[in-house]
């Protein structure tokens, strides 16, 4: 296994966790927005096929149209939307040469659901959906699936962050908030979605392709 992060220190923390726990992993530093940086990397794996690929980097934006600048909205892309364009773009070649292969994008339940002050970033996770499903279709013959993971709120370094920056003091208070706005009554749980994401890429999920998996809570269908 390979993690691929721009930030080095996370990538090296989680690569020894992995290993801590009996897996095996190597950790690389690359700009996804970079597709010369990309392409190089990709190559480093030489002749080993590349089976699996899961797109996760991203950023995230509160704004709205009109409080979006040009810098943040193309920010958004070159990260949300372009990274995941060139790694998939960069391992195409190997899966179609090796037999197949799976892709699995994270997207957003902002890609299909309207949310307040989401302009910018339910941009980018509605052009990752799309993305998603067209690769999914062209591929078909090569045996590649190509499936998207659309989460609600998951509690993160991020939301903690986001917290502690626009409501300090008040940081529980608001957590308990957010947790609320999802039917379930808590945010989502990181390994939660990794395990969602494990089934997508295993085997056992063989028959799907072209598919986005919401892990809501409840958010989509239970409201009301």
């Amino acid at each position: 296994m390979w993690l691929v992060d721009i930030n080095e220190e996370a990538a090296r923390n989680t690569t020894a966790e992995i290993v801590k726990c009996g897996g095996r992993a190597d950790s690389h530093v690359c700009d996804v927005t970079d597709q010369r940086s990309v392409n190089r990397l990709f190559q480093l794996a030489g002749e080993n096929p590349i089976h699996i690929l899961v797109n996760s980097a991203g950023i995230s934006h509160i704004g709205k149209l009109e409080s979006t600048s040009e810098a943040e909205f193309d920010r958004i892309f070159q990260v949300n939307v372009k990274g995941i364009y060139n790694c998939m773009y960069a391992a195409i070649e190997s899966m179609k040469a090796n037999g197949g292969g799976v892709i699995l994008n994270m997207a957003s339940i902002a890609a299909t659901a309207g949310l307040a002050d989401r302009f910018a970033y339910s941009m980018s996770k509605g052009a990752v959906l799309s993305m998603t499903l067209s690769v999914a279709r062209d591929y078909l013959a090569h045996n590649i699936r190509c499936n998207c993971i659309s989460p609600a709120r998951v509690h993160t370094s991020f939301v903690d962050g986001y917290l502690k920056k626009n409501y300090p003091g008040r940081e529980q208070e608001m957590f308990r908030a957010l947790s609320q706005t999802q039917p379930i009554g808590r945010m989502g749980k990181p390994e939660e979605v990794a395990a969602l994401a494990l089934f997508l890429c295993s085997d056992e999920a063989a028959f799907i392709t072209g598919t986005d998996y919401p892990i809501d809570g409840g958010f989509f269908n239970l409201h009301g």
